[in-house]
């Protein structure tokens, strides 16, 4: 994996517990690139390749997931993510901040953002959800069922598992290599916990841990109305679906979007080597 994940590896103690991430790049201008369920750190390694020789690409694993370590006894809530980024903004100093977000990250990085929105400078969003929403898929939906949770996701590893077949339009390019790279850290029932309590942070009642967290960071996106942003969405993905778009482009009217007919939810691995220059030329439209 070494081959696929060329990066130096970079831990920050969070009470004792080893939160796992990346700083990769020279330059002073970071790119904090923030991973969803069931992926990690790997599934931005092919935008952290093509623009490290330009930005600072900083991404962390969240707690429980990639190399990250993966407590049993932890409060894996959306609140507590979004802590642990700020932790980590707050050692590394990063100012004047692209924020790249993914599926949960999309929940963690506008978090973060809204808490402290002077240091934020622009937007880059992936398929993912900030805001409420009442939509979930059926398997989802399972996989929320308690036990049947435990022994999909923990016992099988059908989250991950399932993700690597559905997730990714391109098959070809989940070849072996890459399908180790994302099993790699969800190896045993023990080490797939934050994979299922994600699941089961979904906000879907008001009385969910996180519904009023994501009802804040909606309420709160307005903040970033100003700021240049950029929409690139994989249009095959069964979770984020275009009514996900089409909620972001209402919120963000002078996004710039990029609708990748023949990606999914992995739109990055889907389509890496079209969203790379698309990067360049938004950051270079847009300089800090």
């Amino acid at each position: 994996m070494t081959e696929l994940y060329p990066f130096s590896s970079h831990t920050l103690r969070l009470n004792g517990l080893r939160y796992h991430y990346l700083d990769e790049g020279a330059s002073r201008e970071p790119l904090l690139m923030l991973h969803g369920n069931p992926t990690w750190s790997f599934y931005y390694r092919n935008l952290i390749l093509g623009l490290k020789d330009s930005y600072r690409c900083v991404v962390p694993d969240h707690m429980g997931m990639g190399k990250s370590d993966k407590p049993q006894n932890y409060s894996y809530t959306l609140s507590q993510h979004i802590d642990n980024l700020e932790k980590l903004v707050d050692h590394l100093k990063l100012r004047d901040i692209t924020v790249m977000v993914h599926d949960w990250g999309g929940a963690i990085g506008m978090g973060f953002a809204v808490r402290q929105p002077d240091r934020i400078r622009r937007l880059v969003i992936f398929n993912a959800a900030a805001f409420l929403s009442r939509s979930i898929p059926l398997r989802l939906r399972l996989c929320r069922i308690p036990g049947v949770g435990t022994i999909a996701v923990r016992g099988f590893n059908a989250f991950v598992r399932g993700a690597i077949r559905c997730a990714c339009v391109k098959q070809e390019r989940m070849t072996a290599e890459v399908r180790a790279g994302y099993l790699a850290p969800y190896d045993n029932f023990s080490n797939r916990v934050a994979i299922l309590r994600f699941v089961q942070d979904i906000p879907m009642r008001r009385d969910s841990p996180s519904y009023s967290v994501v009802q804040h960071i909606e309420a709160n996106l307005k903040l970033f109305q100003n700021h240049p942003v950029q929409i690139i969405w994989g249009a095959r993905d069964f979770v984020f679906n275009d009514r996900f778009l089409k909620r972001w482009r209402k919120i963000f009217p002078q996004a710039e979007v990029h609708r990748m007919e023949d990606a999914g939810h992995y739109v990055v691995e889907d389509a890496h080597e079209r969203i790379v220059p698309l990067l360049r030329e938004f950051l270079r439209k847009h300089p800090i």
